[in-house]
């Protein structure tokens, strides 16, 4: 089969890997229809390819069709359509039993101290084969994958995979609901569905923070007060502006370690990105890599008293924390990798019907065959051509 692999820092190519085969009586062989790219997988793209060998296969946002199940696969069947959550987990464990997926029991990744093993995402997660190719093998299938509906076209369901759940849970966490207000801090592709999550969910003000113009003009077609970053260097002041000068009651931010606005980590990634592999690991478990420009943006922005919700993916262990001001706020802080199918029950009714309200159809940008994977993940990471989203068709 044809699949996404990846060479070094900012090498990606296609090429031609052995087909997957059921290996476990849990597994399932699932061909690929729709597989996108996330901002996550920018991370691995730039800044932590040291836990990466040549030749992995990348990806972990999945749709397509059942080939082949193992003796153990009863609720999905060759030739259904299913979509397949970028953690895997088994569903029967303590951790999965209390709704808490990104934590399978069954699946963690003890020996890199880390939760539940990921599609495509290094070693620290398993070192699992990734979507980004024609077909997948996905252990736990017992459980993990999603049957959708035939007719709707894949963007409808696609995004179940990963960035929905993702949004979802991250609004659920800043204790978002009716009559609330919500700023979201970043507008790719997570940060875009927070906003139109915070809305289906009754926040009376929505705030998205942004500089990308095709972002902030995105989040407006979906009723989203934007500040411009590029035109307003206070951003809490101005979001205090727009809540009665408290503060938002939630704010949620979907940027994580690569914001802008932190010049000496991002040097810091960079010459990290650009160290052996051991060295490289120890430097990122050890020292403050991360760029913290959001996330302080987010603690500024918020109320006395209110939450602040991080979905962004960290990676630095001795980041710097404005814990003064986090106490003296009595800010509530939540974070961590979306529970996918925790979450699948609130979300299906507002992706199964006509009126599509938390607008799935409107975030692909472009959508590219497989053999132009490299090509999206060039202009995904630089924002070329108007990019938010990429979706690939193997």
């Amino acid at each position: 089969m044809k699949a996404l692999t990846w060479h070094g820092t900012g090498d990606v190519r296609v090429e031609q890997c052995p087909d997957p085969s059921i290996k476990e009586p849990t597994d399932a062989i699932v061909r690929m229809t729709s597989t996108a790219i996330c901002g996550s997988d920018l991370h691995l793209y730039d800044v932590l390819g040291m836990y990466l060998t040549p030749g992995d296969i990348l990806g972990h946002e999945p749709m397509g069709v059942v080939q082949e199940v193992g003796p153990e696969v009863s609720h999905i069947k060759p030739g259904d359509r299913v979509v397949v959550p970028f953690n895997i987990s088994c569903g029967r464990c303590w951790m999965c039993r209390r709704g808490y997926m990104a934590q399978c029991e069954t699946t963690q990744v003890r020996e890199q101290g880390k939760g539940a093993a990921l599609f495509g995402y290094t070693s620290l997660y398993g070192s699992v084969p990734g979507a980004q190719a024609e077909y997948l093998r996905v252990p736990q299938a017992q459980f993990g994958p999603i049957p959708v509906p035939d007719g709707p076209p894949d963007e409808r369901f696609l995004f179940l995979s990963d960035i929905l759940p993702t949004a979802w849970q991250a609004v659920r966490y800043a204790d978002v609901g009716e009559g609330s207000s919500c700023a979201v801090i970043g507008l790719g592709p997570v940060g875009q569905f927070c906003t139109r999550v915070a809305r289906y969910l009754g926040a009376e003000r929505v705030i998205g923070v942004d500089s990308v113009p095709e972002r902030l003009a995105m989040a407006r077609r979906h009723g989203v007060d934007v500040i411009d970053t590029a035109q307003t260097s206070d951003v809490p002041g101005a979001i205090a502006d727009l809540t009665d000068g408290r503060g938002a009651d939630g704010v949620v931010d979907a940027v994580g370690m690569e914001a802008h606005g932190s010049p000496f980590q991002e040097l810091a990634q960079r010459v990290a990105g650009k160290l052996p592999g051991a060295v490289a690991r120890q430097a990122m478990a050890r020292f403050g890599v991360d760029r913290m420009a959001a996330m302080m943006t987010a603690f500024g922005s918020v109320r006395r008293a209110g939450t602040v919700s991080l979905i962004g993916v960290y990676g630095g262990q001795a980041d710097p924390m404005p814990m003064l001001d986090l106490f003296d706020k009595g800010v509530t802080l939540r974070m961590g990798q979306a529970h996918v199918k925790r979450w699948i029950d609130e979300i299906m009714p507002a992706v199964s019907g006509e009126a599509d309200p938390l607008g799935t159809e409107d975030l692909t940008t472009h959508a590219l065959p497989l053999d132009e994977a490299p090509r999206g993940y060039e202009i995904f990471k630089h924002k070329k051509e108007d990019c938010i989203k990429v979706v690939l068709k193997p």
